[in-house]
């Protein structure tokens, strides 16, 4: 019975929907900007439909167009502007009492050789977790026609853009680091008009064992909005000695995910990775992940979130502010009497974001469940009996945590202090892995580990300095006691930080105007204060540390192009 109440109630919605939206105006309107982010007023705006008269329009001052009273049907628009290229968007879908917003770029011949990094870290981009998947998705945003919102995230039409960086670190005198160098290229390429195909990678080299990461994705926006993602990503890392047989680690991951929204209520994003590892034989791991965020309005989203993995900070950081190590992307792997395995982990998190002007606020509640959890020491591990796996890259080892379930809660504040200036605090509380005793033997530590809630707090500031056009993050994440594992280990909200004190900054280098494209400085600092390390003996008698994030200091050059 209940079951066919069900049923009637659905019939009954799907009729009234379409009544409903036939009463209001459909429109497209946007903005129309230059490559430098400048309005572009007095563009022209033409509208094609195989159905309607072409529609001309100009932007006002603030490079913004508006054509309402629309009928439902797919669009193609054009602009143009003196001394700028065309630029064609095409096959935009409107469907009736809906609102297209886009976000369009003017190009010159010139700028196709001065093309933006392909990736930038600022405050831009911590600003846009603000209804974090609708911001972010790669379709058009749709409203309805009271909604006011943001423009969708639209890449510039340009053909290709990268970004080569050099990039060394320095020996942290025994709290991690290692003074070796790599090379970090990124390469972006529009296809087909719909597509993106990129390639980027980090090479190590030098003092310590070759380190290797590349990767290859391609992504598709099709006309019903959905926009496929498939992505090859390939490490590998060489073994330090001949301790280990066949220690080589290669790994293989196929990554496919799609997101797609449904009517103007619900966005859905998920997908799945594949991976195959061969090291001390051959591992293959599945890792599904997904979101569905429900927009109660356009300044509210209520969102669930499932992953089986932790979060990879290297692609949000990009690989030049990311080593090519083991200790911030999978295949999170550890090994414990020279038994390999793999870490497996279920995340579940309930989430409700809300914009209020300048500030964002978000609260979170969570639950996680962690086998074979692959941490971080510091140390000589070349001793320790199978019980750590070396990365001499990155001065670390990894080895095998107890299992432990826990749950928490996380809030989010974050406040837009000035155009160029962005704050934000996170409070936290959850269980973490802790040492009942120290100085006890690395393989003892497993015994004694317990599952204890623990209270975060972290703050972070971003921004750019107007004059010289530096970009900078600094932040700090204090947490209630020596924790093996931070709390929340898998938040990716905006207030995700590194434990303990952290700074970066990227620097134009002035006087290269004379060189396509552009150069800039990069200094990544890393729990600079060497806080949190937890005192453990290794085989040979000597200390060792269990961290949750080694101290690291790095710099480089980037060219950009």
């Amino acid at each position: 019975m209940m079951l066919r109440k069900l049923g009637f109630f659905i019939v009954a919605l799907g009729m009234t929907l379409p009544a409903f939206a036939a009463g209001r105006e459909s429109s497209i309107s946007g903005y129309v900007r230059d490559s430098a982010g400048a309005p572009q007023m007095g563009a022209m705006v033409e509208l094609l439909s195989s159905t309607l008269q072409d529609i001309h329009l100009f932007t006002d001052e603030n490079g913004h167009f508006t054509a309402a009273g629309l009928v439902p049907g797919m669009y193609n628009i054009r602009v143009s502007a003196p001394l700028f290229l065309p630029t064609l968007r095409e096959r935009i879908g409107l469907r009736a009492g809906g609102t297209v917003v886009l976000n369009l770029t003017l190009s010159t011949l010139f700028d196709g050789l001065q093309l933006a990094p392909a990736h930038n870290v600022s405050d831009e981009d911590d600003w846009k977790w603000v209804l974090r998947s609708a911001a972010n998705r790669p379709i058009l945003r749709i409203l309805n026609q009271q909604g006011q919102g943001t423009p969708a995230s639209v890449n510039p039409e340009r053909a290709l853009k990268g970004s080569v960086a050099f990039v060394a670190g320095s020996s942290s005198n025994g709290f991690g680091g290692t003074s070796d160098m790599s090379t970090v290229f990124s390469l972006e390429k529009s296809v087909f008009s719909t597509g993106t195909m990129a390639l980027s990678g980090n090479l190590g080299y030098g003092n310590a064992s070759p380190a290797t990461v590349l990767r290859l994705s391609y992504t598709h926006q099709l006309r019903n909005g959905s926009s496929p993602k498939v992505a090859l990503t390939m490490r590998r890392f060489q073994a330090p000695d001949g301790a280990l047989r066949d220690a080589d680690l290669e790994a293989l991951a196929l990554n496919t995910s799609d997101t797609m929204a449904l009517d103007d209520l619900v966005e859905l994003h998920f997908g799945s990775e594949l991976q195959t590892i061969q090291f001390m034989g051959r591992v293959t791991a599945f890792r599904p992940f997904g979101s569905a965020d429900i927009h109660l309005s356009p300044d509210t989203v209520l969102e669930y979130a499932y992953t089986t993995s932790e979060p990879d900070t290297r692609e949000q950081k990009g690989f030049d502010s990311a080593p090519a190590d083991l200790s911030e992307s999978g295949p999170r792997m550890s090994i414990a009497a020279f038994s390999p395995t793999v870490e497996h982990a279920h995340h579940h998190e309930v989430s409700f974001s809300h914009r209020m002007g300048g500030t964002n606020v978000q609260v979170a509640g969570y639950f996680d469940r962690v086998g074979d959890p692959a941490l971080t020491g510091v140390g000589e591990a070349s001793g320790l009996d199978g019980y750590a796996l070396s990365d001499p890259y990155s001065g670390t080892f990894t080895y095998r945590g107890r299992n432990f379930e826990t749950n928490g809660m996380r809030m989010v504040l974050q406040h837009r202090i000035a155009s160029d200036l962005v704050a934000t605090l996170t409070y936290e509380y959850g269980g973490v892995l802790e040492l009942e005793k120290s100085n006890i033997p690395l393989r003892d530590v497993q015994a004694n580990t317990t599952t204890t809630h623990r209270q975060s707090v972290a703050a972070k500031a971003s921004g750019t300095l107007p004059h010289t056009k530096t970009q900078w993050i600094a932040s700090y994440r204090w947490v209630d006691g020596n924790a093996l594992t931070p709390v929340d280990w898998f938040n990716a909200s905006p207030g995700q930080v590194d434990p303990y004190f952290n700074f970066f900054i990227r620097q134009p280098i002035p006087g290269t105007s004379f060189i396509p494209g552009h150069i800039q400085a990069l200094v990544d600092l890393r729990n600079l204060l060497a806080q949190g390390y937890v005192p453990v003996m290794g085989a040979d008698g000597r200390t060792i540390y269990l961290v949750q994030s080694a101290r690291s200091v790095r710099g480089g050059i980037t060219f950009n192009f």
